[in-house]
């Protein structure tokens, strides 16, 4: 349970993308909201604020969640993934590179979480139909790109993961 301050604040203990913060909260802070302000990891996007759009999916204790449905006070003690911790340094992980060269993205505001979403699917389903990766992102929506290219990136990258060696390609 997080602890509470005579003003009503409390302190949270979380991982995000493997660094650990502690940070004082109010209890009604959005979890989208600590992760862009207060840690300045503003890949998480905030869209529809009612977790219909997907533009603020993370990962929480690695299944995506919406951070726009969460106070950040419950993710104390949690692991969090965000959209900033997907690359390895400078190396785009295969499905930002697949996103990049097939065109997945258009304005970039909902690619963030589409990326979350995909390596989700990617990790339960490392050899998708179209189908299946349509399906795995319907909880997303994008209003520039009509899907296809994106559907593309996702089934692109799962061929560059099963055929790079273990450990080379990173992690779905």
């Amino acid at each position: 349970m997080p602890e509470t301050s005579a003003s009503g604040s409390r302190t949270i203990r979380v991982a995000v993308n493997g660094t650990e913060y502690e940070q004082s909260v109010e209890p009604r802070l959005l979890l989208v909201d600590f992760l862009r302000h207060d840690l300045g990891l503003t890949g998480t996007h905030v869209g529809c604020e009612h977790g219909v759009c997907g533009a603020c999916t993370i990962t929480f204790d690695d299944a995506p969640v919406r951070s726009c449905l969460m106070f950040a006070v419950q993710a104390d003690g949690h692991r969090i993934g965000t959209i900033e911790g997907m690359a390895e340094g400078e190396t785009l992980h295969p499905l930002q590179m697949a996103f990049w060269e097939l065109g997945g993205l258009q304005c970039g505001f909902c690619t963030p979480g589409f990326l979350i979403a995909a390596r989700d699917l990617l990790a339960r389903n490392p050899d998708p139909t179209e189908q299946a990766v349509r399906e795995g992102l319907t909880g997303n929506l994008c209003r520039c790109t009509g899907y296809q290219s994106i559907v593309a990136a996702v089934l692109e990258a799962a061929r560059r993961l099963r055929q790079a060696p273990q450990g080379k390609a990173g992690e779905p």
